[in-house]
Formats: structure tokens, sequence, C-alpha cells
């Protein structure tokens, strides 16, 4: 199995970062605008990515929330996406240090390292900015409006 790994120092209250991560509105903030579903434990969160130009869909997901820590983590599992998704599981660990709330990320259960595992990782750290962005700043970079890193956005 192989993980994606990232920690990112967000200069704001726990609370708030939490907020970000365990509700639809914070997700459309940071990852992608076009988030839908509801984020209680059980329940379905839909993400969909578009071109920044055209508007066409690129691809999403549809994430089963199984964890909401108030303040100490956010888990969803892959149900539907790239056949490289399906299975995995996104979690989200927080805690406090030195002012700083410490995101340590994690897109776990790969079955084996890709290509597109070094794309998705390189684009995690980008929306993981755009995280620290909108907690710190009030102004997120969700798609479509994140960072194009190559021919496969």
């Amino acid at each position: 199995m192989v993980d994606i790994l990232h920690r990112v120092g967000v200069k704001a209250p726990l609370s708030e970062v939490y907020e970000a991560l365990a509700t639809t509105d914070g997700i459309a903030g940071w990852w992608t605008r076009d988030t839908a579903g509801t984020s209680e434990v059980g329940d379905l969160v839909t993400t969909r990515f578009r071109h920044h130009t055209t508007g066409e869909e690129m691809g999403g997901f549809d994430l089963r929330v199984e964890e909401l820590e108030p303040k100490s983590r956010v888990s969803w599992l892959v149900e539907d996406g790239p056949a490289e998704w399906i299975g995995t599981h996104i979690d989200f660990d927080l805690s406090e240090q030195d002012g700083y709330t410490i995101v340590r990320f994690g897109h776990l259960g790969w079955k084996e390292a890709v290509e597109f595992t070094n794309h998705c990782s390189t684009k995690w750290a980008v929306f993981l900015m755009s995280l620290k962005h909108l907690v710190e700043t009030g102004q997120g970079e969700p798609s479509p409006d994140d960072v194009e890193i190559s021919n496969w956005h």
C-alpha cells in the first residue's frame, strides 16, 4: 500500500480549521466550489472538478464521511472516482502547537505508486495551501481557481 502524507501549520484557531474540513461549505471554500451533500457521519459528500476556462467537468469523488471528531479529526472513505482512489481513505488529524493548528493529512491505501499518485500528492499540497489561505485570510483557491500543475491540471 502507498500513502500520500502532508503536514501544514495554519495560523488560526483549531475550531475554524475543523469547520473548513468538516462542512460542505468549508470544503467548497478550499477544495472545489462544486461540493454537495451533507457532512454527517455515514452521509455522502460529492465533489466535482471543472476546467478553469471551459467549465467542463474533469472528474470528481463521492466521499463517505467516516469520522467527524470536533477539533481533532475528519475522515472520508472514497466510494467513487478514479479507480486508484476507490477504497482509499482521506484523513485530516488536527492538533495545536505553538500558535498553529497543525493539519496532518493522509490519503491512505493506494494499491500501488503510479504516476497519478505523484500528481495527486502535488495537487493535495496545492489544496492544503488553499485550506491554509481560506482559514487565515478568508479566501481559498478551490477548483476551478486552483493552481494548474501539469497537463492533467
